[in-house]
Protein backbone atom coordinates (compact mmCIF):
# COMPACT_ATOMS: atom_id res chain seq x y z
CA UNK A 1 0.00 0.00 0.00
CA UNK A 2 1.13 3.62 -0.73
CA UNK A 3 1.64 5.95 1.47
CA UNK A 4 -1.04 8.09 0.22
CA UNK A 5 -3.30 5.11 1.13
CA UNK A 6 -2.64 4.45 4.29
CA UNK A 7 -2.60 8.37 5.03
CA UNK A 8 -6.09 8.39 3.32
CA UNK A 9 -7.38 5.80 5.46
CA UNK A 10 -6.24 6.63 8.66
CA UNK A 11 -7.43 9.98 7.97
CA UNK A 12 -11.19 8.67 7.32
CA UNK A 13 -10.73 6.14 10.79
CA UNK A 14 -9.79 9.16 12.73
CA UNK A 15 -12.10 11.86 11.65
CA UNK A 16 -15.03 9.32 12.24
CA UNK A 17 -14.48 8.98 15.78
CA UNK A 18 -18.20 8.20 16.59
CA UNK A 19 -18.05 4.63 13.68
CA UNK A 20 -18.66 1.51 15.51
CA UNK A 21 -16.43 -0.62 13.30
CA UNK A 22 -14.45 -0.26 10.10
CA UNK A 23 -16.40 0.92 6.89
CA UNK A 24 -19.32 1.88 8.85
CA UNK A 25 -20.35 5.15 7.72
CA UNK A 26 -21.38 7.96 9.88
CA UNK A 27 -24.86 8.90 10.26
CA UNK A 28 -26.78 11.92 11.63
CA UNK A 29 -28.53 10.69 14.84
CA UNK A 30 -31.69 12.60 14.33
CA UNK A 31 -35.03 11.32 13.53
CA UNK A 32 -37.26 12.46 11.02
CA UNK A 33 -39.22 15.40 11.80
CA UNK A 34 -43.13 14.78 12.18
CA UNK A 35 -45.46 16.10 9.61
CA UNK A 36 -47.18 19.07 10.77
CA UNK A 37 -50.60 20.62 9.47
CA UNK A 38 -49.56 22.43 6.14
CA UNK A 39 -51.31 25.64 6.46
CA UNK A 40 -52.23 28.76 8.89
CA UNK A 41 -48.63 29.49 11.02
CA UNK A 42 -45.79 27.20 11.68
CA UNK A 43 -46.50 24.50 14.49
CA UNK A 44 -43.17 24.12 15.82
CA UNK A 45 -44.02 21.06 18.75
CA UNK A 46 -42.89 17.32 18.29
CA UNK A 47 -42.40 14.81 20.48
CA UNK A 48 -38.75 15.01 20.78
CA UNK A 49 -38.23 18.60 23.07
CA UNK A 50 -34.47 19.03 21.86
CA UNK A 51 -35.41 19.22 18.28
CA UNK A 52 -35.24 22.48 18.54
CA UNK A 53 -32.91 23.43 20.84
CA UNK A 54 -30.18 24.24 17.89
CA UNK A 55 -27.32 24.47 20.63
CA UNK A 56 -27.58 21.74 22.13
CA UNK A 57 -26.91 19.36 19.32
CA UNK A 58 -24.50 18.15 17.67
CA UNK A 59 -26.03 16.78 14.42
CA UNK A 60 -26.45 18.82 11.31
CA UNK A 61 -23.75 21.29 12.63
CA UNK A 62 -21.30 20.79 9.69
CA UNK A 63 -18.93 22.90 12.10
CA UNK A 64 -21.27 26.15 11.51
CA UNK A 65 -22.77 26.35 14.86
CA UNK A 66 -25.80 27.97 15.83
CA UNK A 67 -26.27 29.29 12.36
CA UNK A 68 -25.37 26.16 10.39
CA UNK A 69 -27.39 24.02 12.52
CA UNK A 70 -30.77 26.23 12.29
CA UNK A 71 -30.41 26.05 8.35
CA UNK A 72 -30.64 22.56 8.64
CA UNK A 73 -33.18 22.10 10.66
CA UNK A 74 -35.13 24.52 8.55
CA UNK A 75 -34.06 23.26 5.46
CA UNK A 76 -34.65 19.90 6.06
CA UNK A 77 -38.70 21.00 7.25
CA UNK A 78 -39.40 23.12 4.16
CA UNK A 79 -37.48 20.42 1.60
CA UNK A 80 -39.71 17.50 3.42
CA UNK A 81 -43.03 19.56 3.39
CA UNK A 82 -43.10 20.17 7.50
CA UNK A 83 -43.33 23.42 6.34
CA UNK A 84 -45.04 23.91 3.27
CA UNK A 85 -45.43 26.36 0.30
CA UNK A 86 -45.97 29.77 1.20
CA UNK A 87 -45.89 29.07 4.71
CA UNK A 88 -45.13 32.20 6.71
CA UNK A 89 -41.64 31.96 8.67
CA UNK A 90 -42.03 34.24 11.37
CA UNK A 91 -38.39 34.98 12.95
CA UNK A 92 -39.68 35.61 16.81
CA UNK A 93 -41.06 32.67 16.70
CA UNK A 94 -38.39 30.86 15.09
CA UNK A 95 -36.39 31.93 17.29
CA UNK A 96 -38.41 31.11 20.52
CA UNK A 97 -38.57 27.69 18.95
CA UNK A 98 -35.06 26.69 18.51
CA UNK A 99 -33.52 28.98 21.48
CA UNK A 100 -31.76 31.27 19.30
CA UNK A 101 -30.97 35.01 18.90
CA UNK A 102 -32.55 37.01 16.32
CA UNK A 103 -28.87 37.45 13.98
CA UNK A 104 -28.60 33.80 13.94
CA UNK A 105 -32.29 33.50 12.84
CA UNK A 106 -32.05 36.07 10.43
CA UNK A 107 -28.78 34.84 8.49
CA UNK A 108 -30.53 31.54 8.45
CA UNK A 109 -33.32 33.15 6.96
CA UNK A 110 -30.64 34.50 4.55
CA UNK A 111 -29.36 31.44 3.83
CA UNK A 112 -32.40 29.73 2.42
CA UNK A 113 -33.18 32.29 0.60
CA UNK A 114 -30.20 32.26 -1.68
CA UNK A 115 -30.96 28.65 -1.66
CA UNK A 116 -34.19 29.60 -3.35
CA UNK A 117 -36.36 27.89 -0.69
CA UNK A 118 -37.78 31.42 1.19
CA UNK A 119 -38.28 34.61 0.07
CA UNK A 120 -38.54 37.81 2.12
CA UNK A 121 -40.68 41.08 1.00
CA UNK A 122 -41.43 43.75 2.66
CA UNK A 123 -45.43 43.86 4.37
CA UNK A 124 -45.37 40.26 3.62
CA UNK A 125 -42.80 39.03 5.51
CA UNK A 126 -40.89 35.52 4.72
CA UNK A 127 -42.29 32.96 3.08
CA UNK A 128 -41.79 29.25 1.74
CA UNK A 129 -41.34 29.39 -1.75
CA UNK A 130 -42.80 26.32 -3.89
CA UNK A 131 -40.28 23.76 -5.28
CA UNK A 132 -40.17 25.06 -9.01
CA UNK A 133 -38.21 27.97 -7.06
CA UNK A 134 -35.50 26.06 -4.86
CA UNK A 135 -32.06 25.69 -6.40
CA UNK A 136 -32.41 21.90 -7.14
CA UNK A 137 -28.67 21.98 -8.07
CA UNK A 138 -27.33 23.12 -4.87
CA UNK A 139 -25.56 20.54 -2.50
CA UNK A 140 -27.68 20.94 0.84
CA UNK A 141 -30.85 20.77 -0.82
CA UNK A 142 -29.71 17.38 -2.80
CA UNK A 143 -28.82 16.06 0.31
CA UNK A 144 -32.49 17.22 2.40
CA UNK A 145 -34.39 15.56 -0.68
CA UNK A 146 -32.36 12.41 -0.86
CA UNK A 147 -33.06 11.88 3.22
CA UNK A 148 -36.61 13.06 2.88
CA UNK A 149 -39.84 12.09 1.59
CA UNK A 150 -38.56 12.85 -2.18
CA UNK A 151 -35.73 10.52 -1.86
CA UNK A 152 -36.68 8.12 -4.86
CA UNK A 153 -37.42 11.08 -7.24
CA UNK A 154 -33.73 12.84 -5.77
CA UNK A 155 -32.34 9.09 -6.84
CA UNK A 156 -33.71 8.71 -9.89
CA UNK A 157 -32.64 12.43 -10.62
CA UNK A 158 -29.26 12.46 -9.73
CA UNK A 159 -28.38 9.53 -11.60
CA UNK A 160 -29.99 10.46 -14.83
CA UNK A 161 -27.65 13.63 -14.38
CA UNK A 162 -24.62 11.61 -13.76
CA UNK A 163 -25.58 9.60 -16.72
CA UNK A 164 -25.81 13.21 -18.67
CA UNK A 165 -22.07 14.13 -17.08
CA UNK A 166 -19.96 11.59 -16.29
CA UNK A 167 -19.32 9.64 -19.87
CA UNK A 168 -19.03 13.11 -21.64
CA UNK A 169 -16.77 14.24 -18.87
CA UNK A 170 -14.35 11.24 -18.85
CA UNK A 171 -14.31 11.27 -22.70
CA UNK A 172 -13.28 15.09 -22.66
CA UNK A 173 -10.59 13.78 -19.77
CA UNK A 174 -8.80 11.70 -22.31
CA UNK A 175 -7.83 14.72 -24.72
CA UNK A 176 -5.76 16.09 -21.17
CA UNK A 177 -2.85 13.53 -21.07
CA UNK A 178 -1.85 15.45 -17.69
CA UNK A 179 -0.02 12.78 -15.98
CA UNK A 180 -0.24 14.73 -12.40
CA UNK A 181 -3.67 13.68 -13.01
CA UNK A 182 -3.62 10.53 -14.35
CA UNK A 183 -1.11 9.35 -11.46
CA UNK A 184 -3.76 10.95 -8.75
CA UNK A 185 -6.73 9.09 -10.16
CA UNK A 186 -4.47 5.70 -10.44
CA UNK A 187 -3.80 6.31 -6.38
CA UNK A 188 -7.72 6.72 -5.64
CA UNK A 189 -8.51 3.19 -7.52
CA UNK A 190 -5.43 1.56 -5.43
CA UNK A 191 -7.18 3.46 -1.89
CA UNK A 192 -10.05 1.70 -3.07
CA UNK A 193 -8.97 -1.46 -3.43
CA UNK A 194 -7.22 -1.76 -0.15
CA UNK A 195 -10.27 0.02 1.28
CA UNK A 196 -12.51 -2.89 -0.33
CA UNK A 197 -10.04 -5.41 1.08
CA UNK A 198 -10.46 -3.81 4.62
CA UNK A 199 -14.17 -3.53 4.27
CA UNK A 200 -13.40 -0.03 4.47
CA UNK A 201 -16.65 1.77 2.44
CA UNK A 202 -16.04 5.25 4.03
CA UNK A 203 -12.10 5.55 2.64
CA UNK A 204 -14.03 3.58 -0.46
CA UNK A 205 -16.53 6.25 -0.76
CA UNK A 206 -14.22 9.16 -0.15
CA UNK A 207 -11.35 7.86 -2.37
CA UNK A 208 -14.85 7.66 -5.28
CA UNK A 209 -16.16 10.82 -4.67
CA UNK A 210 -12.20 12.09 -5.08
CA UNK A 211 -12.17 10.15 -8.33
CA UNK A 212 -15.31 11.51 -9.87
CA UNK A 213 -14.80 15.04 -9.10
CA UNK A 214 -11.41 15.05 -10.09
CA UNK A 215 -12.26 13.88 -13.69
CA UNK A 216 -14.64 16.48 -14.06
CA UNK A 217 -12.48 18.75 -13.25
CA UNK A 218 -9.62 17.91 -15.79
CA UNK A 219 -12.11 17.44 -18.45
CA UNK A 220 -11.43 20.98 -19.76
CA UNK A 221 -14.53 21.94 -19.89
CA UNK A 222 -15.68 25.07 -17.27
CA UNK A 223 -19.38 24.67 -17.14
CA UNK A 224 -19.05 21.00 -16.57
CA UNK A 225 -16.39 21.90 -13.65
CA UNK A 226 -18.88 24.13 -12.32
CA UNK A 227 -21.10 20.82 -11.56
CA UNK A 228 -18.44 18.40 -10.09
CA UNK A 229 -20.30 19.71 -6.73
CA UNK A 230 -23.07 18.18 -7.79
CA UNK A 231 -21.70 14.55 -8.75
CA UNK A 232 -19.68 14.47 -5.13
CA UNK A 233 -22.83 15.45 -3.46
CA UNK A 234 -24.70 12.71 -5.18
CA UNK A 235 -22.00 10.09 -4.46
CA UNK A 236 -22.71 11.44 -0.76
CA UNK A 237 -26.14 10.74 -0.59
CA UNK A 238 -25.77 7.22 -2.41
CA UNK A 239 -27.38 9.11 -6.02
CA UNK A 240 -29.32 5.82 -6.70
CA UNK A 241 -29.97 2.92 -7.66
CA UNK A 242 -28.81 2.39 -11.17
CA UNK A 243 -24.46 3.18 -10.61
CA UNK A 244 -21.74 0.93 -9.47
CA UNK A 245 -20.82 3.79 -6.94
CA UNK A 246 -23.07 2.45 -4.64
CA UNK A 247 -20.69 -0.18 -2.52
CA UNK A 248 -17.01 -1.47 -2.95
CA UNK A 249 -17.47 -4.08 -5.25
CA UNK A 250 -15.29 -5.47 -7.81
CA UNK A 251 -17.14 -4.85 -11.14
CA UNK A 252 -16.87 -1.27 -9.99
CA UNK A 253 -12.76 -1.28 -9.37
CA UNK A 254 -12.58 -2.78 -12.38
CA UNK A 255 -14.68 0.07 -14.35
CA UNK A 256 -12.32 2.58 -12.58
CA UNK A 257 -8.80 1.22 -13.21
CA UNK A 258 -10.44 0.73 -17.20
CA UNK A 259 -11.47 4.33 -17.02
CA UNK A 260 -7.76 5.42 -15.82
CA UNK A 261 -5.93 2.98 -18.14
CA UNK A 262 -8.07 4.91 -21.12
CA UNK A 263 -7.16 8.08 -20.09
CA UNK A 264 -3.55 6.70 -19.83
CA UNK A 265 -3.87 5.83 -23.88
CA UNK A 266 -5.41 9.25 -24.52
CA UNK A 267 -8.77 6.48 -25.77
CA UNK A 268 -11.79 8.89 -25.49
CA UNK A 269 -14.19 6.17 -26.51
CA UNK A 270 -13.15 3.72 -23.98
CA UNK A 271 -13.23 5.64 -21.10
CA UNK A 272 -16.96 7.09 -22.41
CA UNK A 273 -17.74 3.50 -22.15
CA UNK A 274 -15.95 2.38 -19.41
CA UNK A 275 -17.65 5.36 -17.24
CA UNK A 276 -21.13 4.33 -18.89
CA UNK A 277 -20.79 0.50 -17.94
CA UNK A 278 -19.79 1.55 -14.18
CA UNK A 279 -22.90 3.91 -14.17
CA UNK A 280 -25.23 0.70 -14.81
CA UNK A 281 -23.07 -1.59 -12.48
CA UNK A 282 -26.29 -3.63 -10.24
CA UNK A 283 -29.02 -2.24 -12.28
CA UNK A 284 -31.58 -4.30 -10.50
CA UNK A 285 -30.95 -3.50 -7.07
CA UNK A 286 -33.37 -1.19 -4.92
CA UNK A 287 -31.24 0.41 -2.54
CA UNK A 288 -32.63 2.23 0.65
CA UNK A 289 -31.22 5.63 0.75
CA UNK A 290 -29.33 5.22 4.74
CA UNK A 291 -29.90 7.97 7.68
CA UNK A 292 -27.84 11.73 6.37
CA UNK A 293 -24.43 11.88 7.33
CA UNK A 294 -22.56 14.51 9.30
CA UNK A 295 -19.99 15.98 7.86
Amino acid sequence: MTTLAQTMMTAARSADSGLTGPGELDRYPYAETPAVERVGAPVWETPDAELGRVGRRAAGSRGRGLHGQLVQQLGQMIVSGDLGADRPLVPEEIGQRFEVSRTVVRESLRVLEAKGLVSARPNVGTRVRPVSDWNLLDPDIIEWRAFGPQRDDQRRELSELRWTIEPLAARLAAGHGREDVQQRLGDMVEIMGHAMAQGDSLTFARADAEFHTLLIQVAGNRMLEHLSGIVSAALQVSGGPVTGCDRPNDASLTQHARIVDALAEGDGAAAEVAMRQLLTIHPEVERVVPAPREH
